[in-house]
This record gives C-alpha cells, sequence and structure tokens, in this order.
C-alpha cells in the first residue's frame, strides 16, 4: 500500500510533468540534459515527474534505457529533495500485457518510485472482466494510477462499469483522465464517486485540449440518496513537459478561483489560450504526430536539452509545426517561462 504522503500529495493536487528522454545527436542518452529536466521541474515547482511514459518514449524498453532512465530521475530527485526537504511523487510508467506490465512494475518499485502509470493499450480486445485481472495483478506490485488514454493515439473505450471496479481496487491511489473526450471524462468521475472512492482516488486531467476547464469544474454525483462532489486535483500532462513553472502558476490559479466559488471570466479567456499553445505542440492537425518533437522543439530553444534527437526518425515537427509553436509563443507570452529557465540553466546543467 502506498505511503500516506503519498495519497495525501495526490489528493492535495500537483504538476506532474510527463518527463521527456533526452539523446545526444548520435542516438546516446545525454544525461547530463536528463537531468537538467530533472532539475527544472524541480526547480519549477512540480510536486511529481512521470517517468517511462508516452513522453519519455516507449521504444526506451527496446533500446535497454527502461532502467537507467528510471534510476536517473529517482537519483536526481531524492537528491533535490534531500536539499531541500521537499518530497516529490515519483511515478513509472508500466506498459504491456500482465506478464510485461507485472515485471515492469517490479522495476519501477525497485528504483523508488511511488506509483505506476498503467497503460492498458497492450489490451485493446480484452474484457472488463480480464482488464480488472490485470490491474489487480500490477496493484499488487506497487500502487496505481489509472490511465484513460484517447483512441487516437492507441487508447480504447472503457465503460463505466469498468472504472468502478478499477477504483475499487484498494491500491489505487489515482486516474489520469485522457480521452479526449467529455462523455468519457465524464464516465471516470461517475464511476470513483459510484465506488465510493471520490475523497480518496485523485483525478488528474491528461486531457490536453481542456486542462483549464478541467481544473475549475466541480461536478456532483448522484449517489444513492445524497450527492457527491469530485473535482480535478492537477494534472500529469505531457503540455507540462515544458513552460513547467507556468503551469505550476496556473494550477494554484485555478484552485484559487475554484475555491472562491466564482472562475473569472479571465480564467476561462485563458483556458482557450492554453488549448490554442496545445495545439501547436501536440499537432492534432496531423493526429498528434509531432506531440513529442512539440515538447522537444521548446526545450531545446530554452537550452534545456542540446538535441531533439528521438529513438524513433519518424517523431519530427510535422508541417507548419514550427510556425504553430512561433505563433502561440508570440501570443501567449504570459505562458511561457523562458526567463526562469534562462536564469537557471547554468546550474542546472552544470
Amino acid at each position: 500500500m502506498p505511503a500516506e504522503w503519498v495519497r495525501a500529495a495526490l489528493r492535495g493536487g500537483l504538476v506532474i510533468p510527463a518527463h521527456p528522454l533526452a539523446l545526444t545527436d548520435d542516438g546516446a542518452l545525454d544525461e547530463r540534459s536528463q537531468q537538467a529536466l530533472t532539475r527544472y521541474y524541480h526547480a519549477a515547482g512540480a510536486g511529481g515527474i512521470a517517468v517511462g511514459v508516452h513522453t519519455t518514449q516507449f521504444a526506451i524498453r527496446a533500446q535497454g534505457l527502461f532502467e537507467p532512465v528510471l534510476a536517473l530521475a529517482a537519483e536526481t530527485v531524492a537528491a533535490l529533495d534531500a536539499e531541500t526537504g521537499r518530497r516529490t511523487v515519483r511515478i513509472g510508467g508500466v506498459v504491456g500485457g500482465t506478464a510485461q506490465a507485472v515485471a515492469e512494475a517490479r522495476i519501477v518499485a525497485r528504483a523508488g518510485y511511488d506509483a505506476a502509470l498503467l497503460s492498458l493499450a497492450a489490451l485493446g480486445e480484452a474484457s472488463d472482466e480480464a482488464l480488472v485481472a490485470h490491474c489487480e495483478a500490477v496493484a499488487h506490485e506497487i500502487p496505481l494510477v489509472g490511465f484513460y488514454l484517447q483512441p487516437a493515439v492507441g487508447g480504447r473505450r472503457l465503460a463505466v462499469a469498468f472504472w468502478r471496479r478499477f477504483a475499487a481496487i484498494p491500491n489505487v491511489v489515482a486516474i489520469k483522465v485522457a480521452p479526449f473526450d467529455r462523455y468519457a471524462t465524464a464516465d471516470v468521475v461517475r464511476a470513483v464517486a459510484e465506488a465510493g472512492r471520490a475523497g480518496d482516488v485523485a483525478l488528474y486531467t491528461g486531457n490536453d485540449d481542456h486542462i483549464v476547464l478541467d481544473l475549475v469544474a466541480e461536478h456532483d454525483v448522484r449517489v444513492g440518496a445524497g450527492t457527491v462532489r469530485v473535482a480535478m486535483v492537477g494534472g500529469l500532462l505531457g503540455h507540462w513537459a515544458c513552460w513547467t513553472r507556468a503551469a505550476v502558476d496556473l494550477l494554484e490559479r485555478c484552485r484559487r478561483e475554484r475555491a472562491s466559488g466564482a472562475v473569472s471570466a479571465d480564467l476561462l479567456t485563458l483556458a482557450g489560450e492554453v488549448t490554442d499553445a496545445n495545439a501547436a505542440l501536440f499537432d492534432p492537425a496531423h493526429r498528434f504526430a509531432g506531440c513529442i518533437a512539440g515538447i522537444q522543439h521548446v526545450l531545446r530553444g530554452q537550452g534545456l536539452i542540446a538535441s531533439t534527437r528521438t529513438l524513433d526518425a519518424a517523431d519530427v515537427l510535422s508541417p507548419g509545426q514550427r510556425e504553430e509553436i512561433g505563433r502561440v509563443r508570440r501570443a501567449y507570452p504570459h505562458l511561457l517561462d523562458d526567463a526562469f529557465v534562462a536564469e537557471h540553466l547554468d546550474a542546472w546543467r552544470a
């Protein structure tokens, strides 16, 4: 079972960047840049990191980089936490069929991670019964963060009944809700309430097209004779792998305005700007083909990584994406953190 501080931190709401992979121009792990990214996220105020996930590039497994990348991030975070007296939630990505997922969960746990983000993409045709059994097997090894992945990038439709049973697994600590679909998002909200876990299982937005509105909305779910209020408390996002300092400020503003009961018109305007910026980064115009490359492009421009090299040669900017990123940078300077990065970059890359 997870440490109580992990549950409390997740319930409180965190910025959790999906940690990218930094390579040299010749394709080797760039440890200096990899550590610089981790130091950046910590200094920016992120309360967690997610490593070994899509933004880290799933091919790290085939390239023998899964364990080294997990270890480097965990060691870097441990040193930073010791220096600052903080506790950062470490989440490791777990994929594949049950045998692979269980094996990866054990690796993640041994590396000192607090929870696993469990992808179900490899079980596209499995029944709910089989999915639940799979999740229970992995939960036996490490606390779980569920993952509702959008179908456009390999996810599948998951019913309310599945999420209700998933939320009832005692070792589930959170769910990343990322179907990019309001109906499917509502299914997870309802399921967690109906499972009686609304006050325990933290909901995190992964809906890059709806970040701000997910973070300010509250949902009243009818359960029996009463009503349960459910809200998303933070984000586990590839989008937050860059411009992270601004993301920390954004989450705090969303939390503050939601608590006040009066969400401002300015924040609703900002919601549209964040979505527009995400469209440039994540490339929905080309079915998200440039989503990794978009993040890498920004990080390289800030000097945080030395190369935009990826493990898959096809992971490059889509036609017109560079120009779109330039456009949103000019349009929304308040969404950037260039000055913050420039001030500290030399220390992070030391």
